[in-house]
């Protein structure tokens, strides 16, 4: 592949649902261009871009992936993104690392949950955009309908530039609106040729119809273009298409293209107007940088001219190979074999055999300029969302803001003596995929994952096995309880024991009293007179710390309460700091049950964004979870619920949430504070935590 100079790249992310045919459509172009040399199937597992041993099996996007397609004397950086939301990550990364987007949507299922949650990215990061109808072969396919979705759905900007010529298994030809012309396909198609013809006859009224509405809205994106159009001038296709390109970048138009990709109809017009509408990397606005070490913010330019920066935005790692990184260069140029720093890492790393991805295969290539995007292997300290740029001027990025996991459940190995290789496999998983975060809790004794969902953790746990040899298997994380007091007590706590030679011997009282909730535990010396001696009194206290840790009610740590020392004896021979950290730590055990023990739960303050029709069944469910709605508020597209509920009735809240808004809603949880449990509910807990410790001690 030669060498492409910032001008003649566009790189453009593929967007959309789960199953809406971005794939498909990613292996047509790259295909129908030439540049790849085989038409795969994603049902046959031959896809370019579903390469990995969990898609081919699975047959859905699991990875970012690219495919190039070289057309009309420009490389096209075509990145295929997985649709599913537990992979949205991926997408996100996708539409980063792109300077436009394809959003597809298939002409059967419309716009999905997927089609809006990467749309919105596509908003956040301003790209021009063009749609895709795709799938216009299959049965019940329909344009007008899915037109009509996007309309309302998405934006109301959106203009189709070509309409179909039949639909489901009669779809045979595409009438550009721009050309006038309609493009009439064979059954047999191999590379999207077509014969190109006048507009049918009984398509002439919908024709007129589409063209007019297109050139009216091109019309009102320019001053001067509107006075003609009003005036009665006929506007020509290369003033149309410099005007909605000029349209598109301001986000005031949205084409609409229509194909079926496994035919490989609509691919040759779609990739023309990817290159004549999408920017090149130069036309894109400047990226805000930092300089390392200091305050000072620079804005980069993508230029051959300017230092060299380039950001990671994916990190793959493959066997016999080790990490695999793909990074978009967003100023300067890097040749083959150059060094390159890693500034917050202080790493040096060596570009040997750079390459250019088209699906699982590369392509060693000289330099690239700016804009272009390249893959590297075996670099040693660099990371998803790392900056590369130079020792000379070290640059650092903003970093690509992933999605935060929604679920977490617990892990452990099937095997002893793999806790450490299951360690590393996470620690490898996570630099792989940043919205995939891991961590042992001591507390619970568990290590926890957590993701975006059931899918994302359940081809962790299958890529533990298979790239790591960790056969794993994942439990339902426990619940940090607390206990506390309601009422006051007071009592000794005697340790004393005689043995030949030396005893030992300790003797405190204390008095337990509850505090308010948050304020943990305080230790209060009233001792008088020296009845006990003050090298003493810390070792008392250490005790009382050491026995709260196991509280009377169910064994969980003690909080929220004070213990007053106020009497006790010693004995001038057999008293030492052991002795009396014993009596700390009796006192504690005689005196707390006498204290009305209650559990503690701790509670989350948990948001919930849905669509309107789904609030009530939301707020149904969270009620049901022993909730307490706080109120709701209108957030943009979506109604925000607000609710305070026990962390013990959140266990896979994720996977609900999806079934009862069909995938639409999301939620976030924090910690909100710690609440006594209800008696029937603590019952429950402290027969299970019984239990779980029964089967710890015999163990």
């Amino acid at each position: 592949m030669r060498v492409y100079k910032t001008g003649e790249i566009r790189n453009v992310a593929v967007v959309g649902h789960g199953a809406s045919g971005k794939t498909s459509l990613v292996d047509a172009l790259a295909f129908v261009a030439g540049t790849s040399k085989r038409h795969g199937s994603v049902k046959d597992g031959t896809a370019l871009t579903d390469y990995t041993p969990d898609e081919i099996e699975r047959k859905y996007s699991i990875n970012l992936a690219i495919g190039v397609a070289e057309w009309m004397d420009t490389k096209l950086n075509v990145i295929d993104t997985p649709g599913y939301l537990d992979f949205t990550g991926e997408a996100l990364a996708g539409v980063y690392a792109a300077d436009g987007a394809v959003v597809v949507v298939s002409a059967t299922g419309g716009v999905e949950v997927g089609t809006e949650k990467v749309w919105d990215y596509c908003e956040a990061r301003g790209v021009p955009r063009l749609f895709f109808i795709s799938l216009m072969d299959k049965e019940h396919a329909g344009f007008e309908k899915v037109y009509g979705q996007i309309k309302d759905r998405l934006t109301p900007k959106v203009i189709p530039v070509e309409i179909p010529v039949g639909e489901g298994p009669d779809f045979h030809g595409i009438i550009n609106l721009f050309s006038k012309k309609c493009h009439m396909y064979k059954k047999g198609t191999k590379a999207g040729e077509y014969e190109e013809v006048d507009v049918p006859a009984e398509y002439e009224a919908r024709f007129e119809r589409y063209s007019k509405e297109l050139i009216e809205r091109i019309a009102e994106t320019d001053d001067t273009l509107l006075e003609r159009y009003l005036g009665g001038e006929e506007i020509g296709r290369d003033e149309a298409i410099k005007a909605m390109k000029a349209g598109m970048a301001k986000g005031e138009l949205f084409p609409l293209f229509c194909g079926a990709a496994e035919l490989t109809y609509g691919t040759r017009a779609l990739l023309s107007k990817m290159v004549e509408l999408l920017p090149a990397p130069h036309e894109r606005p400047p990226v805000e940088a930092q300089k390392w070490g200091s305050a000072e913010r620079l804005t980069l330019r993508a230029e051959d001219g300017g230092p060299f920066v380039a950001q990671v935005f994916k990190t793959i790692s493959e066997p016999h190979v080790g990490d695999v990184t793909y990074f978009r260069v967003y100023s300067g140029t890097v040749k083959n074999g150059q060094d390159v720093y890693n500034a917050p890492r202080a790493a040096v790393e060596k570009l040997n055999h750079l390459c250019v991805s088209i699906g699982k295969d590369r392509s060693e290539i000289a330099e690239l300029h700016a804009g272009d995007i390249g893959v590297v292997a075996k670099l040693r300290d660099t990371h998803t969302n790392d900056t590369l740029s130079t020792r000379e001027a070290p640059i650092v990025l903003h970093k690509i803001p992933f999605p935060e996991p929604v679920i977490t459940v617990a892990i452990e190995v099937k095997q002893r003596g793999e806790e450490e290789k299951l360690s590393n496999g996470l620690h490898k998983l996570h630099e792989e995929d940043p919205t995939f975060q891991h961590e042992y809790n001591a507390e619970l004794g568990q290590t926890l994952i957590r993701g975006l969902g059931e899918r994302h953790l359940e081809i962790i746990v299958g890529r533990l096995a298979r790239k790591y040899g960790v056969h794993a298997v994942t439990t339902k994380p426990k619940v940090a309880y607390r206990e506390t007091f309601r009422g006051k007590a007071e009592g000794q706590g005697k340790h004393k024991k005689q043995t030949g030679g030396r005893g030992q011997y300790g003797d405190c009282w204390i008095r337990i009293a509850p505090l308010p909730r948050g304020s943990g535990v305080q230790f209060v010396d009233e001792i008088v007179g020296g009845v006990i001696p003050r090298q003493y009194i810390p070792a008392v206290e250490r005790g009382i710390q050491e026995a709260a840790a196991r509280g009377p009610v169910a064994g969980y740590p003690v909080v929220d309460f004070k213990a007053e020392l106020y009497d006790g004896s010693y004995h001038d021979v057999d008293s030492n700091e052991m002795s009396f950290k014993m009596a700390g730590i009796l006192a504690f055990r005689n005196v707390s049950p006498n204290c009305k023990p209650v559990l503690l739960e701790p509670i989350m303050e948990v948001e919930v964004w849905t669509p309107d029709e789904y609030q009530g069944a939301v707020m149904g469910d969270l009620s049901s979870r022993r909730g307490h709605i706080l109120g709701t508020e209108k957030d943009g597209r979506l109604t925000k619920v607000k609710a305070l509920v026990p962390e013990a009735e959140l266990d896979r809240y994720a996977t609900t949430l999806h079934s009862l808004t069909h995938g639409r809603g999301t939620y976030r949880a924090k910690f909100h504070v710690y609440q006594e449990v209800p008696p029937e509910v603590a019952h429950r807990v402290i027969e299970a935590r019984k239990k779980e410790l029964e089967e710890a001690k015999a163990s």
